[in-house]
């Protein structure tokens, strides 16, 4: 189940895996330690790739934002390839716990269906979105390679979490129901990138809202038939 998987597989590319000291505890009075090269590197490519694109950051620029060396990236990722795939599953990770958070703040199946939107709009409104990381990075992309792979990873995710979301709502073929809010959930983000409106995502609730109830009510004429 997409949900359960979300909150049992994210340890791997969670917010402390990904940025670093999140889930560590640190006693009254004792300082940090400094992030490890791998965190810097993340941290990094973070910024770098999603600001300005996966190809058009050199890996030089990268390893001087880190304040690494070459080596540290070589004997940490392999290749810059490695680090851009990385980067996105910190980006998957992250998209992940949100709309998991979302969801799990309801109880009944309608509400957590809607939720996902609730969850996409508060990424809207951050004040450094500037649209989905997987759409920017497949611009610049070729068929097949790593960069393709994880953005497929996380549309295979989406699109799991609103089937098995429509499936527990009781609708009638869940899986039209969540290709009609895929198409929603991609459109969302679309719009409140180029038209920079944070509020896509509430309208993309209200209509997902009317498909959920329009395929309800489908059902429950089907078996009153």
């Amino acid at each position: 189940m997409a949900i359960k998987q979300a909150a049992e597989g994210s340890g791997g590319f969670g917010p402390a895996a990904a940025g670093g000291q999140a889930g560590r505890v640190v006693p009254p009075g004792a300082s940090r330690a400094r992030p490890s090269a791998r965190e810097r590197l993340l941290a990094a490519a973070n910024e770098l790739f999603y600001n300005e694109g996966v190809h058009t950051v050199g890996i030089d620029r990268v390893i001087e934002q880190a304040g690494v060396a070459k080596a540290s990236l070589y004997n940490t990722f392999g290749s810059k390839d490695e680090l851009v795939r990385a980067y996105l599953q910190t980006r998957h990770a992250s998209v992940t716990q949100r709309i998991t958070q979302a969801v799990e703040r309801y109880n009944t199946p309608r509400e957590r269906l809607l939720a996902v939107f609730e969850g996409q709009g508060e990424l809207f409104a951050q004040p450094d979105y500037r649209g989905c990381a997987f759409a920017r990075a497949s611009a610049e992309s070729h068929p097949g390679d790593l960069v393709e792979q994880a953005a497929e990873a996380y549309r295979d995710w989406v699109r799991a979490l609103l089937t098995e979301l429509a499936a527990q709502a009781g609708v009638p073929e869940p899986e039209v129901l969540a290709r009609q809010l895929h198409l929603l959930y991609d459109g969302s983000g679309q719009s409140a990138r180029m038209d920079h409106d944070p509020a896509a995502a509430a309208a993309a609730r209200a209509a997902a809202a009317t498909l959920l109830d329009a395929a309800t009510a489908r059902g429950t004429a089907a078996r009153l038939r």
